[in-house]
Order: structure tokens, then C-alpha cells, then sequence
């Protein structure tokens, strides 16, 4: 625009030329009265129940089924209950704390090769059909 003027997308109002807002919010802040949001903030800040950094490295990313592994699992009829996937995302975590990149799993019922680095279930065998196969491209194995 050539008169100077710029267009602020969601801005409802725009400080003045000296810094001061022309906010009632802000107003009532700089003035030292806490709104509600401060009030709740202070609150949540204070009891126990906040999440501590050291909880935020406990939360992890899910497991993920390529197309590949997820078409393997319904051609070959392979169920992983929810107690086995518990199972098979710590196996996930043990073998990351390890450096392991790619992963061979086996579970009771089936055998899962995981890209450790992207948790994600590249394909998927049965039990019985892996035994006497040789496993490639990976630099671990879990046993669950």
C-alpha cells in the first residue's frame, strides 16, 4: 500500500504511537487489578496438580501401523489386544533408550518390525510364519 498503511489479520486494535495501548485490558493490568485469567493462572501455578517439566519427558508419542503393516495384520488375521500394545510401546521405549533404530518384536502371537526413530510398525508376521525367517535392516530385538 503506498500511504504507509498495513493490514494486521485478527488485530482488533494497534498501539499508539507512543506505546500505550489503547486496550481496556491492558489497561486494567498496568493498573495492578489481576482479571480472572490472572486469578486462575495463579491458582493453577500453586497447587500440585500443574504438570512438572520432568512429567512432560515421561509422555510419548504414539505407535503408528504403516499401510503396509496394517493391510498384513488384517490379511493374516493377527489381533494385538490392548494389554499387548501397552507391551509393545515399552518394548518401543526400551529399545530407543538402547539407540535402536529398527526393531524386530516379537510378541506371543506375532512378529513386528518397528522403525524405532518414527514408532511406527513398518510390517507384521505371524508368529508361525517368522519362525525360520531371517530378519534384515534392523539393529535390535525385543522379546515381550
Amino acid at each position: 500500500m503506498s500511504n504507509g498503511t498495513f493490514l494486521y489479520p485478527n488485530v482488533t486494535s494497534l498501539p499508539t504511537q507512543t506505546g500505550e495501548s489503547s486496550s481496556p485490558l491492558e489497561k486494567k493490568r498496568t493498573d495492578g487489578v489481576p482479571t480472572e485469567f490472572d486469578r486462575v493462572f495463579d491458582k493453577a501455578i500453586s497447587e500440585k496438580s500443574v504438570v512438572e517439566k520432568s512429567d512432560l519427558n515421561q509422555i510419548r508419542a504414539p505407535l503408528r501401523f504403516s499401510a503396509h503393516a496394517s493391510q498384513r495384520l488384517k490379511d493374516r488375521k493377527i489381533a494385538i489386544d490392548p494389554m499387548t500394545m501397552g507391551k509393545i510401546n515399552d518394548a518401543v521405549d526400551r529399545a530407543e533408550s538402547k539407540g535402536v533404530q529398527d526393531t524386530l518384536i516379537l510378541t506371543p502371537d506375532a512378529a513386528l518390525i518397528v522403525n524405532v526413530t518414527n514408532r511406527t510398525v513398518v510390517t507384521a508376521l505371524d508368529r508361525k510364519a517368522a519362525a525360520g525367517n531371517i530378519f534384515t535392516n534392523i539393529d535390535g530385538a525385543v522379546v515381550i
